[in-house]
């Protein structure tokens, strides 16, 4: 359309891009323009009949004709309104599809206080109706379409709190939450004004701008450190060697490696790669895992030398051939080998793993907790042999494609009651488990082992007060009941799509959002974290303050001027309307006077003849 446009008024120099009207779409229409002041940008603007056929027409003299033609019998039409007056919203607007939403976020706000067990779950189609249909792509979740000038005029007339949400992972009950505390929500990425942002794809510029101690912002920028399968091998690996170096001795509560993390290569080092292929000689199952991806996406299975040899080959060619190809991106994705646990513990004849969450609450100063989370299962019966990835990667993306899924959907997640129920019952007197293994052992493994990777992991992690995180670690346990790390992953799943997920995933949401603004206030009082009136499901597994008591604390220094401004409510009601996405970008101001601009003679002529 642009360029369409352009075709009537590329010969007339730069123009200055024509605003839409914002009065109220009741009001009288504005006097049309004289004929000197006439230009046709702002007629485009007031007409949309007119904006619609001057796209169509074709470059030369026949576009003013057929645009005179058109303006004419626009005129003697009665049916046709030539006033500036912007097409009506659709019934189904904004504030129609969040109506049920805002109710939910009400009687959210009304239970506040309660135990989050008195709460009723929040069923999957009201929480589909709550969730925005935006764009999962940064710095384009504009509802419809519409321009971001446009959206900065459909803020709420509300005086804050502001909150940003990007992507559909747990936005409905984000909303709701957020909401349920009276904030308002924005659409404009652009906006810096916001209290919380909460974003599934992470941006550069999201990061750039932000303040710290004044905004709360979800997923650390860095935590790839943690969460990518290369990231995390690496900081076990040089914690390992640190060990080594000093005596274990010294910190018995740190597990060596190999006790919980299964051997692994990375194959985009070339002195590892050869080395899995030396080792790999014998009959074993290994699983090749891309470094950054999750949903099981990319992942396949290395059953035999010949399979192992194939891969061998290929990345031989493709490292061969990759200087002289031109590739955007540049090298393959990476990629790890891991040893295949081949004999777990199976729960009815199916493999299974264990979802957990480790929440970063705090960065300066760290506060970490562990969270109990569900039981993931496949909805075939295990065969190590077989070809079929539902049989061996347990996740719910992978489970769908399962033809069993639609029957059985509810049967794959189980609550950590029914799993400690079935253990005891099953396996407790054969195998000589204690009573309620499952909360007991289990448990405490799961916080040591998740502990000891955010220890390997600490100095390297970006810090600054706002900063939360909430990660999805998933657990395996062998036959012999020995309990393995397989991944731990950055913005887990957050979806409801069965009974059991209804239950437990809006409870750790509202908990986690409790914690990191409790803790987020206190620090910024100056008081001590503990102890936290929010504090119910989540168990406090990490506390810098207490760790490292007596140690200097650099980050303090940071925030002596830090307010939270941006989470209290803003005192100017009309400050949003002031908002301009050029003086957060450090632009100078456009002059109020509207440049003169030059009319061909063609067009003044014409004009001349409506008037």
């Amino acid at each position: 359309m642009a360029e369409q446009r352009g075709c009537l008024s590329r010969s007339w120099g730069p123009t200055t891009s024509p605003s839409m009207p914002t009065g109220n779409p009741r009001s009288t229409p504005e006097p049309a323009p004289s004929q000197d002041a006439f230009v046709l940008p702002k007629l485009l603007t007031t007409c949309p009949e007119v904006k619609c056929t001057s796209s169509k027409l074709k470059k030369g003299q026949g576009a003013i004709k057929a645009l005179l033609k058109y303006l004419e019998t626009a005129e003697c039409s009665p049916g046709s309104a030539m006033a500036s007056v912007p097409p009506k919203r659709k019934r189904n607007s904004r504030a129609t599809r969040q109506g049920h939403h805002q109710q939910q976020a009400r009687s959210l706000s009304a239970d506040r206080g309660k135990p989050r067990e008195n709460l009723s779950p929040t069923s999957e189609a009201e929480l589909d109706k709550a969730r925005p249909c935006e764009s999962r792509m940064c710095g384009k979740a504009h509802p419809q379409g519409k321009h971001p000038e446009e959206l900065i005029r459909e803020v709420p007339m509300a005086s804050g709190p502001y909150f940003y949400i990007s992507g559909s992972n747990g936005a409905g009950l984000v909303s709701i939450y957020c909401q349920s505390r009276g904030w308002q929500r924005i659409y404009d990425n652009r906006r810096q004004d916001y209290a919380l942002k909460w974003c599934e794809i992470k941006c550069r510029e999201t990061y750039y701008h932000f303040k710290e101690g004044e905004q709360l912002l979800y997923q650390i920028p860095n935590n790839s450190i943690l969460t990518s399968k290369t990231g995390l091998l690496s900081c076990l690996r040089e914690q390992e060697r640190v060990m080594k170096k000093i005596n274990r001795s010294s910190n018995p509560k740190l597990l060596k490696m190999e006790e919980f993390f299964p051997e692994s290569f990375r194959l985009d080092l070339k002195e590892e790669r050869n080395a899995f292929f030396e080792h790999c000689k014998e009959e074993e199952i290994w699983i090749c895992k891309p470094s950054c991806s999750n949903q099981g996406r990319g992942i396949f299975l290395l059953k035999n030398p010949s399979a192992v040899t194939t891969l061998q080959a290929k990345l031989y060619s493709s490292e061969r051939d990759l200087p002289s190809k031109r590739v955007p991106c540049g090298a393959p994705q990476t990629r790890i080998v891991q040893r295949y646990i081949d004999q777990p513990l199976l729960l009815e004849g199916k493999k299974f793993d264990v979802r957990s969450y480790l929440l970063i609450a705090c960065t300066a100063p760290y506060v970490l907790f562990f969270a109990q989370g569900y039981v993931r299962l496949t909805c075939s019966n295990y065969d190590a042999t077989s070809d079929d990835l539902t049989v061996h990667l347990t996740n719910q993306y992978m489970q769908k494609k399962n033809s069993l899924y639609s029957q059985l959907k509810d049967e794959t997640v189980w609550g950590m009651e029914h799993f400690n129920s079935y253990i005891n019952e099953k396996f407790g007197k054969t195998n000589s488990l204690p009573q309620d293994w499952v909360f007991t052992v289990f448990t405490k493994r799961m916080k040591q082992i998740m502990l000891q990777c955010f220890l390997a992991a600490k100095h390297k992690l970006d810090r600054k007060l706002g900063y939360f995180d909430l990660i999805g670690c998933d657990f395996l346990i062998d036959e012999n009941f020995k309990v393995w790390l397989l991944e731990m992953n950055a913005n887990p799943a957050l979806h409801t799509n069965c009974k059991v997920l209804r239950d437990i995933i809006p409870s750790i949401i509202y908990e986690s959002l409790d914690l990191v603004l409790e803790i987020f206030t206190k620090c910024l009082k100056g008081q001590s974290v503990l102890p936290l009136k929010t504090l119910c499901h989540f168990v406090l597994l990490y506390n810098e303050d207490a760790a490292d008591l007596g140690q200097k604390q650099p980050w303090k220094l940071s925030t002596r001027l830090c307010t939270g401004r941006y989470l209290r409510p803003h005192t100017d009601s009309t400050g949003h309307i002031r908002y301009s996405p050029a003086k957060a970008a450090g632009l100078p101001p456009r002059s109020s006077a509207v440049p003169e601009e030059r009319v061909p003679c063609c067009l003044q002529r014409a004009v001349g003849k409506l008037s």
